[in-house]
């Protein structure tokens, strides 16, 4: 009997569980939970509705992309009366960057929710941010704008937007240092190489050379990636002096 009772609570049972991490992750009870699972699936799945469209979090990440910068721009909005377009668009940016997005979804260590035929470890960074902007879709088209942000200010506003800190935060270190050598008149060469070894994605290496030096090394899954690895090590490594000079 014990394995019949399993047959047909199993499904009901993953429910229950799969309910209870939606819940403590979005700090209120979510009513649909098919939202939720929309949110929560990867397009490997091959998911589709009943009209045969698919089914993953693709839309649901458009959807909380935008939910997101609203919440973000109307908290700036209020918060620095005086901040005029740029500077709200640039502290936007600081907010709502790819890599803080990354640090929010693996912070809520959402990538365990995700259903998909692909092992997770073969996933590039970006699943993190995209799934926790998904999230955000599934919980406005579930409970509405008020429940979306609600969520926002509980799990990116009041732990990660400090206005002081992010007015200092550097978005972009390869932009920092190119401004830095042509300022101080220094030729710079970012040498990118495919670099994969034993890793299963495609990884790719970039030298820094800064005059005859080579100043830093990086590897990341993508050229993007690993120059901006290369340029925060550069940037540190060289920081009394970029800072010296740029007073």
């Amino acid at each position: 009997m014990a394995s019949l009772k399993n047959i047909f609570s199993s499904r009901n049972e993953k429910d229950e569980d799969f309910y209870h991490a939606v819940k403590k992750i979005i700090g209120f009870k979510p009513n649909n939970l098919g939202y939720y699972k929309e949110a929560f699936t990867h397009r490997s799945m091959n998911t589709t509705n009943n009209d045969g469209q698919p089914q993953n979090y693709e839309r649901m990440e458009f959807l909380g992309d935008a939910m997101l910068g609203s919440v973000i721009a109307a908290h700036l909005f209020k918060k620095v009366p005086g901040g005029n377009e740029g500077y709200l668009t640039k502290m936007r940016s600081k907010v709502v960057s790819r890599e803080h997005l990354n640090e929010l979804g693996r912070d809520l260590n959402l990538i365990q929710l995700v259903r998909t035929t692909v092992p997770t470890q073969q996933f590039g960074e970006n699943i993190h941010g995209n799934v926790f902007e998904a999230l955000i879709g599934a919980i406005y088209l579930d409970k509405g704008f008020r429940s979306v942000e609600k969520f926002i200010q509980r799990r990116v506003i009041k732990p990660y937007v400090d206005i002081q800190k992010l007015e200092g935060k550097v978005i972009s270190y390869k932009s920092l240092f190119i401004e830095w050598c042509q300022k101080n008149k220094k030729s710079f060469k970012f040498n990118v190489y495919e670099d994969t070894g034993n890793d299963p994605l495609k990884h790719f290496a970039v030298k820094l050379q800064l005059e005859q030096d080579t100043v830093a090394k990086a590897r990341g899954t993508s050229k993007k990636k690993a120059e901006e690895r290369a340029a925060k090590r550069a940037f540190y490594k060289l920081q009394k002096s970029m800072q010296l000079n740029s007073h």
